[in-house]
């Protein structure tokens, strides 16, 4: 199974493309961009490093690879700065997105292939996405509040010194300002959250504070995030590759789901070889399920905004 990254030359892209490796799942993978050479740099620099990985064919290219894809994942798009929120974004990167769906829609994708969109404002540009590549809606997901949910579980096990492996605990709705953590489903080693030994509800503010902030923590330490992505999209695009059914809260347009319908966001989605295969409805405690339903009006106005942009609306 092939993935193409689109953007692979940069930091998320490569990232997504050494996690990849890493995983030992995707037969080819693909680094994918405009500056050639960093491209290239990037996909021999992996390269170098199979023997000790996996028997992989690791290339770099541009368009050309998009109609052998089993996976295509765009990660192209300017970075935030520290003060900016994702929806800021959206002036400044829909028109390059827009062009680079013209161009993976011109090279032609198989009728079967799942499209993963990484770029910011991840909710909007999923949505642009589903209704302009001529794929099957449930084909075209968007990372969302995978990455948030992650950096939470990370945060929550360092506070309780516990295994990072055995948290779980949700981030849904936007990928942005109005995210929604679940705590009533939070559990660490199968113990709810407020079972387990030194957990103070008193914290949780905090954690969640910080959890929301992660992005801008990290570029205003470093430049932008790029380990912890590349692991957030390893875990989506492994569930198609191997069609785990995994639940993830991966953003998609949604048709129902806790009432929620033509917009774009994160809830308990089951992911497989067919993309979104399912949605699952959690039960969540009312105060959860309101914000995930004002996370969906929060993106309204910005969405309507873009596809006017566009010329979808």
């Amino acid at each position: 199974m092939k993935v193409s990254i689109i953007g692979g030359g940069g930091l998320v892209g490569s990232c997504a493309g050494f996690a990849l490796q890493c995983g030992g799942v995707a037969r080819e993978i693909a680094m994918l961009d405009v500056n050639a050479d960093l491209a290239a740099g990037q996909a021999l620099d992996i390269m170098h490093g199979a023997p000790s990985v996996a028997d992989q064919i690791i290339t770099s290219g541009s368009y050309e690879h998009i109609p052998s894809s089993d996976v295509v994942c765009i990660t192209a798009g300017l970075r935030r700065k520290p003060d900016e929120s994702r929806l800021d974004l959206i002036n400044r990167n829909t028109d390059l997105f827009n062009q680079i769906l013209q161009q993976v829609k011109a090279a032609g994708l198989k009728p079967t292939a799942k499209v993963l969109v990484v770029s910011n404002p991840v909710d909007i540009l999923t949505y642009l996405a589903a209704k302009s590549l001529g794929l099957p809606e449930s084909q075209v997901l968007g990372l969302g509040t995978q990455l948030d949910t992650i950096r939470f579980c990370s945060l929550i096990s360092e506070h309780l010194n516990a295994p990072p492996t055995q948290t779980r605990a949700l981030i849904l709705g936007e990928h942005g300002d109005s995210m929604v953590p679940v705590w009533s489903s939070a559990t660490v080693g199968g113990l709810p959250l407020e079972k387990y030994p030194g957990w103070n509800t008193n914290i949780a503010n905090q954690l969640f504070t910080r959890t929301k902030g992660s992005g801008a923590e990290v570029i205003g330490k470093k430049g932008g995030a790029g380990f912890a992505v590349g692991i957030a999209i390893r875990d989506v695009i492994e569930a198609i590759l191997l069609d785990s059914h995994k639940v993830l809260p991966v953003s998609s347009i949604q048709t129902g789901a806790y009432g929620i319908r033509d917009v774009a966001l994160s809830v308990p989605t089951v992911v497989g070889r067919d993309g979104v295969v399912n949605r699952i409805e959690l039960e969540l405690w009312p105060k959860e399920m309101q914000g995930l339903r004002n996370s969906g009006a929060a993106l309204r106005p910005t969405l309507d905004t873009v596809l006017k942009r566009v010329g979808l609306a």
